[in-house]
């Protein structure tokens, strides 16, 4: 298999996702990449400046759409008030990453 078949590997997609409410200072990273873990979801996930969470997640359409169902409910202690969700381009990350500024 080619290189250009691996990256535009069917069924793959790539996510961008902005996560807005009280989600930083309640363990929404830490609990992100647990959850993507489980879902064999790959990416990284890290808090913005404007008090968002910031989520590029690539993995197969079904585990996807759970880890966006995921996104909207949160950790315990998180209040999850709106989730945008936008298609992006395949990057193949290889893992789930908190990435930390």
């Amino acid at each position: 298999m080619s290189e250009k078949n691996i990256k535009s590997s069917e069924g793959v997609k790539h996510l961008n996702i902005i996560i807005t409410g009280k989600v930083q200072g309640v363990g929404f990273r830490e609990t992100t990449k647990i959850i993507a873990n489980q879902m064999m979801v790959n990416g990284f996930v890290r808090n913005e400046k404007d008090g968002s969470v910031y989520i590029e997640a690539e993995g197969e359409e079904i585990f996807l759409e759970e880890f966006v169902n995921w996104c909207h409910e949160g950790p315990d202690r998180s209040r999850v008030e709106n989730v945008t969700v936008s298609d992006g381009e395949v990057k193949n990350y290889r893992n789930f990453e908190v990435l930390r500024k």
